[in-house]
């Protein structure tokens, strides 16, 4: 299989480019050096490429940062979609377009509404997830008007090596290990009462691959653990492996606006067109974490 990666360089694209060509595929990544923004240059990129299948991972993804750059997002994560599908239409029609979205376009939920299926209702509460449920409605929109081949995956929170110290579970980590460093006793944090449903980013970007093969075009998939777990409970079991007795103090500049304080989706509807299940287990994803981030600090 011929495939293009937009956002080829992010935590999840180095991921799916290792799964693609370990699974036989020839890979295509393109990442700062073609702006999404730009149709030209993505029609350039997709003209040289010309993918059977696009991964669309390019985005703005940092819900903190959307609250202070909203027309950011929408140009990146809205216009860069729509001249993906657009450019992908007019060169490789037949391709497929596999798009990342986010489980955060359901916005705020509460406990009876879980386990989360594609059919809930969307209602996004930050400027990041506004920016995704448009994204996927230009993505409906080519499906219905020109019939492309297009299929959207909403993954849940992921987790895993290489990911960026502004996410919480790396965050947490590199804190612990500064306190360690500099004989610290409290680290700061934001809202830890939260609850969220883990997946390791290696079984993320199988899903991916696995949309593309059997995903119905013009259909939402969930990519979930089926779990969600309380980031303090995560915090804790940091503090226990790294540094203990190390104290968290909330910093009220970590909080944000809006906080959805409980999310869990279902996957059985991309278990039952493809088989997909999670196999990674939330330890060995929190392990790995500790030992990429040790390898990234005596690099420095």
């Amino acid at each position: 299989m011929r495939a293009l990666i937009t956002g080829a360089d992010g935590f999840v694209g180095r991921h799916l480019t290792n799964h693609l060509r370990e699974s036989g595929d020839e890979v295509f990544g393109v990442d700062r050096e073609c702006d999404v923004t730009d149709a030209t240059s993505v029609r350039a990129v997709i003209e040289g490429a010309r993918p059977e299948v696009i991964y669309h991972l390019a985005a703005l993804t940092h819900v903190g940062d959307s609250w202070d750059n909203p027309v950011g997002f929408t140009r990146v994560n809205v216009l860069g979609t729509k001249n993906v599908l657009d450019a992908a239409f007019g060169v490789v029609p037949e391709a497929t377009v596999v798009l990342v979205s986010s489980a955060d376009v359901y916005g705020v939920v509460v406990e009876a509404d879980l386990p989360l299926v594609e059919t809930f209702r969307v209602a996004p509460a930050n400027p990041y997830s506004s920016s995704k449920v448009e994204a996927e409605r230009v993505a409906h929109e080519a499906f219905r008007a020109r019939g492309q081949r297009i299929i959207i995956a909403r993954p849940f929170n992921h987790v895993g090596p290489g990911q960026s110290i502004q996410f919480v579970v790396p965050a947490l980590v590199s804190r612990l290990m500064d306190a360690l460093d500099e004989g610290r006793d409290e680290i700061p944090v934001g809202d830890l009462t939260t609850r969220r449903d883990f997946s390791d980013v290696r079984d993320v970007v199988r899903a991916y691959r696995l949309l593309d093969e059997y995903g119905v075009a013009g259909e939402v998939y969930n990519i979930a653990s089926g779990h969600d777990v309380g980031l303090a409970d995560i915090a804790s079991q940091l503090i226990e492996e790294l540094a203990p007795g190390v104290r968290l103090v909330t910093d009220e500049g970590l909080l944000r606006p809006v906080e959805i304080p409980v999310m869990r989706g279902s996957f059985e509807k991309l278990h039952e067109v493809s088989g997909w299940e999670p196999t990674i287990p939330l330890s060995t994803s929190l392990r790995d974490v500790i030992d990429e981030l040790r390898v990234r600090r005596l690099a420095r």
